[in-house]
Parts: structure tokens; sequence; C-alpha cells
């Protein structure tokens, strides 16, 4: 059996956090709730594959929703967040999105709401997962390079030629020619486009002067 998508629910409010398990249990979604931020980071979850989501009350006391995720962002949390907010707290929530936050509900809030915004949140955390993923396996790929083979790559993808990377590393062409050939054993392929993409998907700032 495929495990749910697991949404964290967050508020110091006992009867509004009921409510609040009820709504997504009946939506279809694993719902865990916390009465404090203090108690999630106890729990200290982690999104799994199927990803998931943090629903967040803005105010709560000693640790409020924007302290909790100014500590998340700070920990390099992957958890989308969904603050759920009071009258009032519309400045707040803006201040909250600026920092990373999907999106905001005002209380009260429809089920229908609440369920768009779980389903955005969740749909992002599973694209960013796929995205760390194929960024992981990227790298895995590029480690299996020496350091003189990855200068060479690099140098390739940047679209240089073989008698270019030679003057520019102070190697021979046949070196140069090894290398290449090394690295198309090892990469599958040594074409510029190839080798770009592959070091772009593992480092945006790869190929950067």
């Amino acid at each position: 059996m495929t495990p749910l998508p697991q949404v964290h629910v967050v508020d110091d409010d006992a009867p509004f956090l009921r409510s609040v398990l009820f709504m997504l249990e009946d939506g279809g979604w694993q719902a865990i709730g916390h009465a404090s931020a203090e108690a999630f980071l106890q729990a200290a979850p982690a999104p799994g594959p199927e990803g998931g989501c943090l629903l967040l009350d803005i105010r709560m006391p000693r640790l409020s929703g924007l302290a909790l995720q100014q500590r998340l962002v700070a920990a390099g949390s992957r958890w989308p967040i969904v603050f759920m907010t009071g009258h009032g707290d519309v400045d707040q929530a803006v201040q909250a999105m600026k920092a990373g936050a999907l999106d905001f509900l005002q209380k009260p809030f429809k089920p229908q709401a609440l369920m768009d915004a779980v389903s955005h949140a969740v749909a992002a955390s599973v694209a960013a997962q796929r995205e760390r993923s194929r960024r992981d396996e990227a790298a895995a790929l590029l480690q299996r390079l020496t350091p003189r083979e990855r200068e060479v790559a690099r140098l390739v993808a940047l679209g240089l030629s073989n008698k270019e990377v030679a003057r520019a590393l102070a190697i021979s062409d046949n070196t140069v020619h090894v290398h290449r050939q090394r690295i198309t054993d090892k990469m599958g392929s040594g074409h510029s486009a190839d080798l770009a993409r592959l070091m772009l998907r593992a480092d945006p700032g790869a190929l950067d002067a």
C-alpha cells in the first residue's frame, strides 16, 4: 500500500486543531497534530518520498509560527509551509511568504480552501524531492571522474575544443583525447551539451566563470 502524504498541523488551539485534523483525514490525507511549535521540533518529522506539508498557526505562545519557520529554514528543512492566520495577521503572513511559505489561510477557512492549499503544497514537496533526487544522481555520477577529468569535462561543457582544452590546462592534445574517452566511458557521453546539462543539474553554478 502506498503511504499517504503526511500533513503536520501545528496549532495551540486544541478544538481548532482537532477540527483541521478531521477535515484533512476526511479529505484522504495522513494528518498529524502538534499542540505547539516545540512539540513539532521535538518530534522532528522528515518528509518522505510521497511528499507532505506543514500547516502552521502564525500566532502561538512561547515559539510563534514565524519563529518556527525561521528555525526550519536555518536548518534546511524540506517541509513546504502553509500558514494559518487569524484576523489582522495578513502583514505577518506576507512576511512569512517572503521567507518561503507557499500560502496562507485566513481563519476560519472552508474545507475546500484547506484541501486546495494542502494539495498544492504536497505537489510542491514531491516536485522538490524529485529535483533533489536528480541533482544527487548527477552529483554522484560526476564523482566518478578524477579531478583532472572533471577539469576537462567542465571545459568541454563550456564549448572548448580539444586543442583549446589542451592549451588551457597546459597538456597535450593526445592527453585531452584520452581524458575525453574516459569521461565518455564513465558518463555515457562526451558531448559538450550532455556534460553541461549534467553539471548544471548537479550544481547550477558549475559553469560560472
